[in-house]
């Protein structure tokens, strides 16, 4: 057991190490050009919410392992286990809620202030926005503590009458497992229902405040996450099969140069009118409604300028460029038909182990065992795979309805052109639907996860919860996120194929 102690922290170390390498290669490639040697406050914070997002997610699969020190025990209380999970659990999303509703608004309030303003005065406007925020939190965190901060667990009180010890063992077998021979099934088996009986208690502040977090991130994720398993891999297959066939003449290419430069001048005179609009304080509900199409605009303008480059490549390297556009497709188309395979799978998961009752099939828990027979660490990994991709698939989910809905804010996620406020903006969320991920996957995967300290407080806390228990008891969640997916199937299916249009509907006033 020694030896599994010390490889599984080393792999833990090895692990977080690279999470941070990874973080940091992230940042430096998505950020905008303008950010350069600036906002150095708001880029640690990234680094540190990317690296607890992505942590958590790695530590249900190590919590998996984690128990494998005790699997010759009898009981898991029999053996010291290599890591304290329950206790890293709870440190982990303490981190996470204080980043999502502390440091990251935080964050944001002094990136978007006021430039002309200084940097005391910034930091003092931050810092009110931030507490009274906090100071609405932690208010109706302690109300809702001291009312209903208690789980409800159903108990059967067992019993069983007294027979001889026998003198020989033969008698028993999996069809007569009990002593007396005129029954098959034991006097505690056969308790009666009104030996049933709820004990309660009260859950540990920290805990509380985990599950109240969830319950945030899990109406966040049962729509992103519903949208985003089936648009993914949809998106990438779509991608693929709109890709440039073949590179375009000159003429062509000044064609549509100019048309695109026709559009870029309509819109620099939106937001020219926008902006002298906001000056003048007419900043009304249809001024915001501009905004957010010139938004859209420019977003879809952008994507054409990136299509016509594809289509044109220009330098002494073009052919290598096209080369390179040529495979990048075929990639998605990859990447999109795998995806494709693993959402079903997740859907048809969900539906066999978790919407039936009882479970038809363990399905992928029973797959992940097989795996770990294989290979010790196969369907750990596996597992960790699923996971992930439940993680992805919420952002994808997140940044299809920011473009199609108005009450959304936009913060689009770009590779050497990402603003630190969208940065902080998507990291907020990776960090408040991940904890969501976890409960998801720990429950879906409760057959392969069983015993560990993550369904200590997302299966038996969580789902005992005074006042919220009946979200999980009913699975509203799981039904949600299925009819999300189906429902986008069916949209993608329609109109989601069709390649987006300017509309240039803007009602600026007069």
């Amino acid at each position: 057991m020694g030896d599994f102690n010390l490889a599984l922290v080393i792999v833990a170390v090895v692990v977080s190490v690279l999470v941070l390498l990874v973080s940091f290669y992230l940042l430096i490639n998505y950020q905008h050009p303008d950010d350069a040697n600036q906002a150095y406050f708001p880029k640690l914070v990234v680094v540190l919410g990317l690296a607890v997002a992505a942590i958590s997610i790695l530590m249900l699969p190590a919590d998996v392992a984690n128990r494998q020190a005790c699997r010759h025990a009898i009981y898991n209380g029999a053996c010291n286990l290599t890591l304290p999970m329950k206790t890293l659990w709870l440190i982990v999303y303490i981190v996470d809620a204080v980043l999502v509703f502390l440091v990251i608004p935080f964050a944001m309030f002094y990136y978007e202030g006021d430039l002309d303003k200084s940097v005391g005065k910034r930091l003092k406007s931050a810092l009110i926005w931030v507490f009274c925020s906090a100071f609405v939190c932690a208010l109706c965190l302690g109300i809702l503590y001291t009312l209903i901060g208690k789980v409800d667990f159903t108990v059967r009180h067992l019993s069983s009458s007294v027979q001889t010890f026998p003198t020989t063992w033969n008698q028993f077998s999996s069809g007569q497992p009990c002593i007396s021979p005129l029954t098959k099934q034991c006097d505690a088996y056969v308790a009666p229902p009104s030996s049933e009986t709820t004990w309660t208690m009260r859950t540990s502040f920290p805990e509380y405040i985990v599950a109240l977090a969830t319950i945030v991130g899990s109406v966040l994720f049962t729509i992103f996450g519903g949208v985003g398993i089936a648009c993914l891999p949809l998106s990438l297959i779509t991608a693929f099969v709109r890709r440039p066939k073949a590179v375009i003449t000159r003429s062509q290419y000044i064609k549509e140069a100019t048309e695109m430069a026709k559009k870029a001048r309509e819109l620099k005179k939106a937001a020219e009118a926008l902006h002298q609009e906001e000056r003048n304080g007419k900043k009304d509900r249809k001024w915001r409604k501009n905004v957010k199409s010139l938004e859209k605009e420019l977003l879809l303008l952008e994507d054409d300028m990136k299509a016509l480059e594809e289509m044109y490549p220009q330098g002494e390297q073009a052919e290598t460029t096209w080369a390179l556009t040529v495979l990048s497709y075929l990639g998605k188309l990859v990447l999109g038909v795998v995806g494709l395979i693993v959402s079903i799978a997740w859907v048809a998961h969900i539906v066999l182990y978790l919407l039936i009752d009882p479970p038809l099939s363990p399905f992928l828990n029973e797959i992940f065992i097989k795996l770990d027979s294989v290979w010790g660490l196969l369907g750990t990994a596996a597992f960790a795979f699923f996971c992930f991709y439940l993680l992805v698939a919420v952002i994808a989910g997140e940044m299809m309805l920011g473009l199609k809905l108005v009450f959304i804010t936009i913060h689009p996620m770009k590779w050497g052109a990402t603003l630190m406020n969208s940065f902080l903006f998507n990291v907020g969320l990776i960090l408040l639907c991940s904890i969501s991920v976890i409960q998801f996957c720990s429950t879906a995967f409760g057959y392969y996860a069983q015993a560990t300290a993550a369904q200590e407080i997302f299966g038996h806390t969580l789902e005992s919860l005074r006042g919220i228990k009946y979200l999980y008891k009913y699975n509203v969640f799981q039904y949600g996120f299925v009819a999300f997916a189906i429902i986008t199937l069916f949209y993608y299916s329609c109109f989601g194929w069709r390649k987006k249009r300017h509309t240039g509907r803007f009602q600026l006033s007069s």
